[in-house]
């Protein structure tokens, strides 16, 4: 980020700790209330080009040269929005109400410490309007994990993605940048065990030994139980996917219901342990999502441009994970750690307070911040995990 001016510089430290004190929406109005800068000075500068990415990246430098399990996740996530001139204004499935709605998308490639149990954002970009007439949805996610896969650190080699993104299309698009997808199936998908038997001495060989059935669970493997789940894998032959996957079907006792899900992954080596502990970790984008949405307002955007909302959209998603970090810093034990973003926007307003009593009654804040109660004053209404 050598490459910033020295007024970059500036805003942007103004602009990230005055968001991460914020009370209310993260609008230019509410941020210039928290500052010293006019909400047009804001307006401007979202404007502005900036690499979130780099910036992303430079900041969990150190987490991702700690030795943990990393997984990459790929998700999207409704936004509402109203208006008639909005860039990527359209229908999009909104899983609230589980239906389309009118609003915007954003799609955000993110990577899980899987030992740890949480997730940070290295690139969010809205779901742009197709340009062509043949051009589906999932050129875009491809497009965006196509042009930010660099970011992603050589030690992770799966991508974990929920049901919609298996999809023959782009599953060939993950497996050709170098990934390993893993993701979930249909219970109806079209699957063919692979032939192991002694083959003729002439004509073509044979390839299948008929279709999977989930209602006989002989030809699967059993693996062990899990967490009160019954795991069982094989490696089939997938027709959707047109390709040989390694699948992992998982029972688990609900009552008089049994509940069931069926995985995949293209890498027919990974054990089913640990593709079941792999898409379990991915639900933590989805904490993602729900926390910059709650605290970092990540759908408060008030301006219409393609520019301003991916600066937006970005600036949110940096934010929560400069909390999360600071967090992880200040945990005594990662074992069982839960994060309160709630608590640390409490804390934050409560330090940017302490500092604007200081100023207006003429103290000096270094004092004040060594005393022996600042530590009680900042956490003053901040939630225990």
């Amino acid at each position: 980020m050598s490459s910033l001016s020295t007024a970059q510089r500036k805003f942007m430290k103004v602009l990230l700790t005055t968001w991460m004190c914020l009370r209310g929406k993260a609008t230019f109005r509410n941020l210039s209330r928290y500052s010293q800068l006019n909400e047009k000075t804001y307006a401007r500068w979202f404007r502005r080009p900036f690499d979130f990415v780099e910036f992303n990246r430079l900041c969990l430098a150190d987490l991702l040269a700690q030795r943990t399990r990393l997984i990459a996740v790929m998700d999207c996530s409704f936004s509402e929005k109203s208006g008639r001139h909005t860039y990527g204004l359209d229908k999009f499935y909104n899983s609230t109400h589980d239906r389309a709605q009118k609003g915007l998308e954003i799609s955000t490639l993110a990577f899980v410490d899987v030992e740890y149990a949480t997730a940070y954002s290295f690139s969010t970009r809205q779901t742009p309007p197709p340009e062509h007439p043949d051009e589906t949805r999932v050129d875009g996610y491809l497009q965006h994990l196509r042009e930010d896969r660099h970011a992603l650190p050589d030690t992770i080699d799966y991508l974990v993605t929920d049901g919609y993104y298996s999809k023959k299309k782009f599953t060939d698009g993950v497996v050709d940048i170098g990934l390993h997808q893993i993701g979930k199936l249909r219970h109806d998908a079209n699957l063919r065990y692979l032939y192991q038997g002694p083959q003729k001495p002439r004509g073509r060989r044979r390839q299948y030994d008929g279709k999977v059935q989930f209602d006989d669970l002989s030809r699967l493997k059993w693996v062990r139980e899990m967490e009160g789940v019954y795991i069982y894998t094989t490696v089939v032959h997938s027709v959707g996917l047109k390709r040989t996957i390694r699948i992992t079907y998982l029972l688990k006792p609900d009552g008089h219901r049994l509940q069931t899900a069926l995985l995949f992954s293209t890498d027919t080596e990974l054990s089913a342990e640990q593709m079941y502990r792999y898409y379990k970790a991915r639900f933590q984008i989805e904490f993602l999502f729900r926390d910059a949405k709650q605290f970092t307002g990540l759908s408060d955007c008030q301006a219409r441009s393609k520019e301003a909302l991916h600066f937006h959209f970005n600036a949110a998603m940096t934010v929560l994970n400069l909390l999360k970090l600071e967090d992880r810093q200040q945990a005594s034990n990662s074992q069982g750690h839960v994060i309160s973003i709630m608590s640390w926007k409490i804390r934050k307003f409560n330090a940017h307070l302490l500092q604007r009593f200081s100023e207006k009654l003429g103290l000096d804040f270094s004092l004040i911040k060594s005393h022996p109660a600042y530590e009680t004053l900042q956490n003053y209404g901040a939630t225990a995990a």
